[in-house]
């Protein structure tokens, strides 16, 4: 199945669904090849851009309000801190291009809503710049703009994507103001990554990562660390027959894993992972639209690296953006949309998991969906 399929589960659904819009696209490709070791990898994927015709490829700022229910009313100007590497040179007028297709109010340095720093906090000298990290900066940026139209961005570029310079991005979001910092980027867990732990811990400030698009597998770090939150991926259909007008699936490429080395938090209840277990939420991450000059235009996108940005934006909006921390998602369980089919193996068919809730969707917490997706606010 490719990465912009109704979910590996699709089939026994017995309701008419529908895909994203203008959305035949040919199979997605990494934005950031493997680096290798002690590197992080962005965590996108993109199919080429295409003309407009009945509007942008993929879901859009409007459908993502639709599914989830957010509200009609401005939220807080929350700063939203995004950690990335390398420079984006067209990040601001990409945003000014999505923002105004889908009528979000402009978000711009010169409104004091926009800003971008190197990862001392300086806006110059910018790092060298690297077109698939500069993707992933545009596609961050755009679902923070789709979950609060009223949040201000604040962009940290790294100088590599190593976790040193990355660590220092999260410190440096922190610094300048961020109560909510977003980070689309994985590794593997091992002894290397997790020496930079702590810099994913900031009193008063909530940290969001994506929880990798690889399936179920080894967990993935910074989303691993119990002091994040790790928001894993689903996949999006209209469905006219419900009450809430969408059907919603587990991704099959949506990361999800139980930790090696992390002690099981309090918080976490599943009795499957000794340790702690990703995901702990989730949101589409298949066949979202993003506006970007260097691809050629419009295009869908997919990735946890779209989940992320999405909830933080959500925390940003709800006002509660710092005081929140992952327990609390556990603690509101019971205001998420529950999602109960697809599966993360990949090979599609849960045998990877012998068909446990750590790679297959169903009633309650499951790995590869957490406690559910977003409700409007009231869960954050």
């Amino acid at each position: 199945m490719n990465r912009r399929g109704i979910g590996v589960l699709a089939a026994v659904v017995s309701v008419a669904l529908s895909a994203p819009p203008a959305n035949a696209a040919p199979a997605a490709r990494a934005a950031c090849p493997d680096p290798g070791p002690g590197l992080l990898r962005c965590l996108t994927t993109y199919a080429p851009a295409r003309a407009l015709a009945d509007g942008p490829a993929g879901w859009g700022a409007d459908d993502l309000a639709s599914a989830y229910r957010l509200p009609s009313t401005a939220g807080p100007e929350t700063v939203v801190g995004i950690s990335i590497a390398y420079d984006a040179p067209n990040l601001e007028a990409d945003l000014a291009t999505y923002r105004a297709q889908y009528g979000l109010p402009p978000c711009t340095t010169a409104n004091g809503c926009f800003r971008k720093v190197n990862q001392q906090g300086a806006p110059a000298p910018l790092p060298a710049a690297s077109f698939g990290w500069a993707l992933e900066s545009t596609l961050d940026v755009s679902m923070v703009s789709a979950a609060c139209p009223s949040c201000r961005i604040l962009v940290v570029e790294g100088n590599s994507p190593g976790f040193a310079d990355l660590a220092e991005t999260e410190d440096t979001a922190v610094r300048l103001g961020a109560k909510v910092v977003s980070n689309s980027y994985g590794a593997r867990e091992g002894g290397a990554p997790l020496a930079y732990a702590s810099h994913y811990q900031h009193p008063g400030v909530t940290v969001v990562a994506s929880s990798g698009d690889a399936g179920f597998t080894a967990a993935s770090y910074p989303a691993v660390l119990p002091s994040t939150v790790a928001v894993g991926g689903t996949t999006l259909a209209r469905d006219p027959d419900s009450a809430r007008g969408w059907a919603e699936s587990a991704w099959e490429y949506g990361g999800s894993g139980c930790s090696a080395y992390i002690a099981k938090p309090a918080w976490q209840k599943d009795s499957h992972c000794g340790k702690r277990t990703v995901a702990d939420i989730a949101a589409a991450a298949d066949s979202l639209a993003v506006y970007n000059t260097d691809a050629g235009g419009w295009l869908p996108v997919n990735g946890t690296s779209a989940s992320a940005p999405f909830v933080a934006g959500l925390y940003g909006r709800s006002g509660h953006a710092g005081a929140a921390q992952p327990a609390d998602l556990y603690a509101h369980a019971g205001q998420f949309v529950d999602i109960t089919t697809g599966t993360n193996d990949p090979t599609g068919t849960g045998k990877k998991c012998g068909g446990d809730y750590l790679c297959v969707a169903g009633p309650g917490y499951d790995a590869p969906t957490g406690a559910g997706t977003p409700n409007g606010l009231a869960g954050f």
